[in-house]
């Protein structure tokens, strides 16, 4: 038995359940059976209607530029096509933007990047709408365009007003600091790359009713758009999610767009549409990750301790808002990952350009805010020729008050730290230093292979950056034959929520899990919903689950007690059954007798997060409910003479809090490590000259594959209870292990300083291509000679 069940087992004792438990058991996914038999139903798995038409967007040839005119003649004498519509038919508000309103459903009159809807083409067939999408002919007078973050800033082309927080007094701090320097660094975006592209099916019902089944990670906000687009009330439009094939953020807003261009249509007709997007037509109307470019400058001691950091970070926002402000906010949040940072000054833009509108992506800018940091000490270690190990132990964050270096630059007390903890136990594990000297060796003996190794930390806010979205609601029912059914505000796309959720419930109710079964996430069942983004499915949902099954449970007990006059203190659930005063009963036995005394076998369930405040024009707060922790080892191995490398090994270990699902959980790390991986080092978004992306296809764009993992991959869990009254005490494992990989990085990057004897800063930029950690190469080369 490990110590993870250990712990779960006490906490079943004390809740009265003896051994029993059905939280923090590795159990399989809901839906893995229907996965493997092929099962699962997606959206564009329902059956469709009777009467189903299928649509196609048309999409802009320009970056940026007026439309004088648009002409559908030959896409109305096109095969199959039933209709066309363009903005002006729109019956409702022609706006998809989830904060500022500032996202057309389709262009009117103004194009802003290549690939922006224009209209939508309703034909019998998807093949044929997709075709006639391409007769258009539209007169366009070409606008001057603003295509990267660092052109936007130099225009002062921004979304939104630049952000800024400070703390201390960073110039004098700088000034008087011994040593520093100064430095620019582009970390470059990355395209969500779900396997299930954004697809709406909208199926109109009676008195102007709107039923959409749509793959999304928010069904509420959908709600919201397609009612708007519609002019309708919410109460009109049902939204329903059963599951997704990845969302990683991308489905979080941008699936309105196809949300209501397939509801507008079908309001049109009458007839059911479905708007499911060609993976190039996804790729080239979707945002994805911001890519940021930095300019920092830094002082520091002869120990490596930062005593001042500046940082201007310019994200590419793209046309329009988005979610750009709270990705940016959260990258200002996580500058110091998991240092103490005494006097800095830290200001974020957001971009305007002539491109996708970038949206959330896993991290949701915590990872672009941290990575700064962690180029920095890279930086600083090779320039006191210490091992950057070292230089961010000096830097952490303190352990409690007494060394008063436990409070963020927003204000927030780091109360729950666990990263000396955590980083020592994997320094030991993975047996760095011994590998550190054998690296040195064998670059020493090896002048074309060079070996690179790197241990980095991550601490990671859990809670959404708006305080009055960490709320969530729930509905269990108890069927008279002992069968439970749940349905909550979260959305599956794979990360497991159902299963976690279905587990709570379980475990309140004390019965098997094979009684519980969760529904689709559905508008009209829980109404006024959060995205599952940000981490806090599982937080969020859980508690609201538990909540409503603890309701029910309570009822059960009252009425178990006074049928069997005992008190209700008495009566416990475990195992299927129910005890109480010496008696054991059956669960399903119990729920027939108090149907038949009209005891209410249903409940709803509520949650809000707890002491959440965030001031956005300070930037000053307590934004998080508390921190996940990690950290990760990679070895890497790299040609300097064609820019090819392999990881050879990663050893990760991350804070889950008491895991509720242990299997589940070291998935989502493994899986959050290989796609952050595959950001910094293979993943390119490349747009040309005209603003066109180019790489809109698995055929130019990289995703890591099976061959791009570690033979010797280590995960496990670091034994932590979470020290907030979290769900069960665990903690969330969405979004943090994505920083891990920073680890691969820094171990690419230093196994390229070895070419100049790691006397040089490798100007190294992500994504870490060949082609990058060529140009790397050749830059330490010459300047280790010319020194």
């Amino acid at each position: 038995m490990n110590t993870q069940t250990e712990s779960f087992l006490q906490q079943g004792a004390e809740t009265g359940t003896g051994s029993w438990t059905e939280v923090g058991l590795p159990r399989p996914h809901e839906s893995a059976v229907l996965h493997v038999l092929g099962e699962a139903t997606y959206t564009d798995d329902i059956p469709e209607l009777q009467g189903t038409l299928h649509a196609a967007l048309g999409l802009s040839q320009r970056a940026h530029a007026r439309i004088r005119g648009i002409g559908f003649d030959a896409v109305r004498a096109s095969p199959g096509v039933v209709a066309v519509y363009a903005a002006a038919d729109i019956p409702g508000v022609n706006d998809c933007g989830p904060i500022i309103h500032d996202d057309p459903i389709f262009a009117d009159g103004l194009v802003q990047y290549v690939g922006q809807p224009m209209f939508i083409v309703v034909a019998d067939t998807h093949d044929n709408a997709r075709r006639a999408a391409r007769m258009a002919t539209i007169d366009y007078e070409d606008l001057p365009a603003i295509l990267t973050p660092q052109a936007a800033k130099q225009a002062q082309s921004f979304v939104l007003p630049p952000m800024r927080l400070a703390r201390g007094r960073f110039k004098d701090a700088f000034d008087a600091a011994p040593r520093k320097f100064k430095g620019e660094l582009y970390v470059g975006g990355q395209e969500q790359f779900y396997l299930e592209g954004q697809i709406s099916y909208a199926v109109p019902k009676e008195g102007q009713g709107m039923h959409v089944f749509c793959s999304t990670q928010h069904p509420s906000e959908m709600q919201h758009v397609v009612a708007h687009a519609l002019g309708l009330h919410s109460h009109n439009v049902v939204v329903e999610c059963r599951r997704m094939g990845g969302g990683f953020g991308g489905k979080e807003s941008q699936s309105a767009l196809w949300a209501a261009a397939a509801s507008i249509a079908a309001a049109r007709l009458k007839r059911p549409v479905k708007l499911r997007a060609d993976r190039d037509d996804d790729m080239l109307v979707t945002g994805k990750r911001h890519c940021f470019h930095y300019e920092y400058e830094i002082g520091y001691d002869d120990t490596g301790r930062i005593l001042a950091a500046r940082v201007e970070m310019v994200s590419r926002a793209g046309y329009s808002a988005d979610l750009s402000g709270p990705v940016a906010t959260r990258a200002v949040c996580h500058f110091d990952n998991a240092y103490y940072l005494s006097d800095v000054d830290i200001m974020a833009m957001c971009g305007k350009t002539n491109t996708q509108s970038n949206t959330a992506f896993r991290g949701f800018g915590g990872p672009q805010g941290a990575i700064a940091i962690e180029y920095v000490l890279d930086n600083i270690a090779r320039d006191l020729g210490t091992d950057a190990l070292d230089v961010r132990k000096a830097n952490f964050y303190g352990r409690d008050d007494a060394e008063g270096r436990n409070v963020t630059p927003y204000g927030q007390k780091v109360e729950d730290n666990v990263i000396h903890e955590l980083v020592a136990e994997l320094e030991a594990s993975s047996e760095y230093r011994r590998r550190r000297a054998q690296v040195q060796a064998y670059n020493a003996a090896s002048p074309v292979l060079k070996k690179g190794l790197a241990l980095t930390p991550v601490k990671f806010g859990i809670a959404f950056n708006v305080s009055h979205l960490n709320q969530a609601g729930a509905l269990v029912h108890v069927y008279v034959d002992g069968s439970v059914l749940v349905n909550h505000g979260g959305t599956e796309m794979g990360q497991g929520i159902n299963t976690k959720v279905a587990q709570v419930v379980a475990h309140e109710l004390g019965v098997d899990l094979s009684a519980v079964r969760v529904t689709a996430t559905d508008t009209s069942k829980v109404a006024n919903t959060s995205a599952t983004a940000a981490s806090t499915g599982a937080d969020l949902n859980g508690k609201a689950a538990q909540d409503a099954a603890r309701k029910v449970r309570d009822r059960l007990a009252a009425f178990v007690a006074q049928r069997h006059d005992v008190p209700v203190s008495s009566v416990t659930f475990a195992g299927g059954m129910v005890h109480a005063g010496g008696q054991t009963l059956e669960f399903p036995k119990v729920v027939q007798e108090a149907y038949l005394a009209r005891a209410q076998l249903w409940s709803d369930g509520f949650y809000a997060t707890p002491g959440l405040h965030w001031d956005a024009k300070t930037m000053t707060g307590h934004p998080f409910f508390y921190y996940a922790y990690g950290a990760a080892v990679s070895e890497v191995v790299v040609d300097t003479l064609t820019g090819e490398w392999k990881l050879l090994r990663a050893d990760a270990l991350y804070d889950a809090g008491n895991s509720l699902n242990p299997a589940i959980d070291i998935g989502q790390v493994e899986g959050g490590f290989i796609q952050g991986m595959g950001w910094l080092t293979t993943e390119e978004l490349w747009w040309n000259k005209q603003g066109k992306l180019m790489t809109h296809a698995p055929s130019t764009y990289k995703i890591p594959g099976v061959s791009d993992c570690p033979q010797d991959f280590r995960v496990r869990l670091f034994k932590n209870s979470n020290a907030s009254d979290s769900i069960h005490r665990s903690k969330a494992v969405g979004e943090p292990p994505l920083l891990l990989p920073f680890s691969v990085f820094f171990a690419i990057r230093d196994a390229i300083a070895a070419v100049g004897g790691n006397r040089v800063d490798p100007p190294l930029q992500a994504p870490a291509t060949s082609e990058a950690i060529l140009d790397a190469v050749d830059a330490v080369r010459s300047r280790a000679a010319g020194a």
